[in-house]
C-alpha cells in the first residue's frame, strides 16, 4: 500500500476506536454497561445486529465465495425475513416484559437453573469458536497486503476491539457499529463500480454478466431438493430459516441487541430492517464477487490468491510446467470468453467453448492448490483484486473497512459472551447479591478474558476453507438445540423443566450423531436439532412425574 492508503487506514482505527469510547462514556452500571440504558432508536440497533453478523467475514469471503462458486449462497438466507418477522412477534416482547438481560436468564423463569446454565454453556461455546474465527478475518487483510504474521494481525485487532468494548460497553458497541456500517456500504458499492469500469472495452456490464452466467456464477436459486447440497431453494428456506430464527432469536450477541430498545415498538422496527435488506445486501456483495471474477476471465490472476500457498507451491519442480499450461489455459479462456460475448445469443457451441475451457482453467488452479498442500485461497481473492486494481487512496478506504467490520464483528460477540459469563454464571451461581458495581467490573474483566480467548483461538483460522461458512456450520451444531428449547418455553405451557433439559441433551446427540455420520448439508442440523428437542422436551414432560417448573 502507499503512504496515503496507510493514512486512510490508520485514520480510520483510530477515529472508531475514539468514536466507540466516546459514545460508550456513562456506562457505569450494569444496565448501561450490558444493555445502554435500553435507550437505543431502531436504526441503532438494526445496523448493529447486521454489523455483528455482517462484519469482515461477510466483506472477504462472501466475495471469494461468489468467485468460486456463483451466487447461489444467497439462498442461505431466503428463510431470513420470515425468521425475522416471527421472532418480532414472538421473542422480542417476551424478552421485553421479561425484563431480562440475557435470553437464558428467561430459561430459568420457564423451567428451571439447570436448563438455563445447559444453554448458557452451549452459548459461550459456540459463540466463543465463532468469535475467535471472526476474528482471523482481518489477519487475511494484512498477511495479503503486507506479509505480516497474521498471530500479529489477530493480537492487534483483538486489542483495538478490547479496548473500546471493555470501555464502554454494548452503548459503544452498538454506535460504533452504526459508523462502520455506513462506510462498508460505501465502500461495497465504490468496489464495484470500480471493478465495472475496471473490464475490458467491448464487454461492459452486459458482457461480463455473459461470462458469468455461462461459467455458472449467477445461480442464485437452485430448486432440486438435495440433501446433500448445501445451498438450495429448500435448505434455505427451511434450513436458513431454523439458522436464523435460532441465531436472531436465541443468541445472546443478537438478542443483546434489540434488549437494548426504547420500547417493543423500536425492537421489532430494527428486525423488520434486517428482513427487508439482508437478502438485498448479501445479493448486492455476492454480485460483487461474480464481477470481479468477470474481471479475471479477462485480466490474468494469480494461479493462488494466497501468497504463502503460491510460494510453497512454486517450491515444487512440476510448478513451472504447471505455469506455462496456466497461462495457455488462460488465454483459452479469455479467447473463449469474447467469442461467446461476441457470438449471437443462445450459441450454444460458444459456450460450450468457453465453459470447457473454464473447466481446463480452473484445473490447472486446483493442481496448484495440491502443489501447496491443498491450500484454499477464497478468502484472499477479493483482497487480491482490491490490492491490485483499486486506485490510491481506495485501497486504504477498503483495507480501513474490513478492519474495522472485523472489530464490529468481534466486538458484539466479546461483548454478549461476557454478558452471559456475568448474568448467568457469575451474579447466578458465584455472586449474587454484589453490588452493582462489582458486576460491572465482572464485565469489564470478562471482556477482557473473552478478548483474549478469540485472539488464541483465532491462531487456528488458517486451517479453515471459506470463513462465511466455517461460522455457520460451527453455529448449525449448537442452534438447532437452542433454538427447541426456546420454541418448548414459548409455545409449550405443559414441557416441563424435566423435559426441556433432556431435550436439549438429545437435540444435541442428534445434531452431532448427523455431522459426524453423514453427509446432510449443516443447514439441516438446525431442523434436526430443534425437532428433536421439541419431540423429547414433550415426551419426557408427558410421560415423566410433573415437577416444580413455574408457568410461562
Amino acid at each position: 500500500m502507499t503512504q496515503i492508503d496507510w493514512i486512510v487506514l490508520f485514520a480510520w482505527l483510530v477515529f472508531i476506536v475514539s468514536y466507540g469510547m466516546w459514545r460508550g462514556r456513562g456506562s457505569g452500571t450494569s444496565a448501561s454497561f450490558m444493555l445502554a440504558g435500553r435507550t437505543m432508536p431502531w436504526y441503532a440497533m438494526g445496523l448493529s445486529i447486521m454489523a455483528t453478523q455482517a462484519g469482515a467475514i461477510s466483506f472477504i469471503s462472501t466475495t471469494g465465495q461468489a468467485y468460486a462458486d456463483g451466487m447461489r449462497f444467497a439462498q442461505f438466507y431466503f428463510g431470513l425475513p420470515v425468521a425475522m418477522v416471527l421472532i418480532a412477534v414472538t421473542a422480542a416482547p417476551i424478552f421485553h416484559r421479561a425484563g431480562v438481560f440475557t435470553a437464558y436468564e428467561y430459561l430459568e423463569r420457564r423451567f428451571d437453573a439447570r436448563t438455563r446454565a445447559l444453554v448458557s454453556v452451549i452459548f459461550l461455546l459456540q459463540r466463543g469458536l465463532a468469535a475467535g474465527v471472526a476474528l482471523y478475518a482481518p489477519a487475511v487483510v494484512l498477511s495479503a497486503v503486507l506479509g505480516w504474521p497474521e498471530r500479529l494481525t489477530t493480537i492487534l485487532m483483538g486489542s483495538l476491539m478490547i479496548l473500546y468494548t471493555a470501555s464502554g460497553g454494548i452503548k459503544a458497541v452498538t454506535w460504533a457499529d452504526v459508523q462502520q456500517m455506513k462506510v462498508l456500504f460505501a465502500a461495497l458499492i465504490l468496489a464495484l463500480g470500480i471493478a465495472l469500469y475496471l473490464l475490458p472495452p467491448g464487454v461492459g456490464i452486459s458482457g461480463a454478466l455473459t461470462v458469468a452466467g455461462a461459467a455458472g456464477r449467477l445461480n442464485a436459486v437452485t430448486t432440486h431438493f438435495d440433501w446433500h447440497d448445501r445451498y438450495n431453494i429448500w435448505s434455505g428456506l427451511i434450513g436458513g430459516m431454523f439458522l436464523a430464527l435460532a441465531y436472531f432469536g436465541t443468541d445472546q450477541s443478537q438478542v443483546q441487541r434489540y434488549l437494548t430498545g426504547k420500547s417493543v415498538a423500536e425492537s421489532r422496527l430494527s428486525l423488520m430492517f434486517i428482513a427487508l435488506t439482508k437478502v438485498p445486501m448479501q445479493l448486492f456483495i455476492l454480485f460483487i464477487g461474480t464481477m470481479v471474477f468477470a474481471f479475471f476471465t479477462f485480466n490474468e490472476p494469480p494461479i493462488l490468491f494466497q501468497p504463502t500457498a503460491l510460494q510453497r507451491a512454486g517450491q515444487s519442480a512440476q510448478f513451472p510446467a504447471l505455469m506455462e499450461r496456466y497461462h495457455a489455459a488462460f488465454e483459452k479462456r479469455s479467447t473463449a470468453a469474447a467469442a461467446l460475448i461476441a457470438a449471437s445469443h443462445g450459441d450454444r457451441a460458444a459456450s460450450e467453448r468457453y465453459r470447457g475451457a473454464q473447466t481446463a482453467f480452473e484445473q490447472t488452479r486446483a493442481e496448484a492448490a495440491r502443489m501447496a498442500g491443498g491450500a484454499n485461497d477464497t478468502n484472499y481473492i477479493f483482497l487480491w483484486f482490491v490490492t491490485h486494481y483499486l486506485p490510491v487512496g481506495v485501497v486504504g478506504l477498503v483495507v480501513a473497512v474490513i478492519f474495522s467490520a472485523g472489530m464490529s464483528s468481534i466486538s458484539g460477540e466479546i461483548n454478549s459472551l461476557a454478558t452471559v459469563t456475568v448474568i448467568d454464571i457469575y451474579k447466578r451461581h458465584i455472586s449474587r447479591d454484589a453490588p452493582d458495581r462489582r458486576y460491572v467490573l465482572a464485565s469489564r474483566l470478562a471482556t477482557v478474558f473473552w478478548g483474549c480467548y478469540a485472539i488464541a483461538f483465532a491462531g487456528f483460522g488458517g486451517h479453515f476453507g471459506a470463513l462465511i461458512e466455517t461460522v455457520n456450520i460451527v453455529g448449525s451444531l449448537f442452534y438447532g438445540s437452542m433454538l427447541g428449547v426456546f420454541v418448548l418455553a414459548f409455545t409449550c405451557p405443559g414441557a416441563s423443566a424435566r423435559g426441556a433439559f433432556w431435550g436439549v441433551i438429545a437435540g444435541e446427540a442428534a445434531i452431532f450423531s448427523v455431522a459426524l455420520f453423514s453427509n446432510v448439508s449443516y443447514l439441516w442440523y438446525n431442523v434436526v436439532g430443534g425437532v428433536v428437542v421439541v419431540a423429547t422436551g414433550l415426551a419426557i414432560s408427558v410421560l415423566s412425574p410433573p415437577d416444580s417448573s413455574p408457568a410461562a
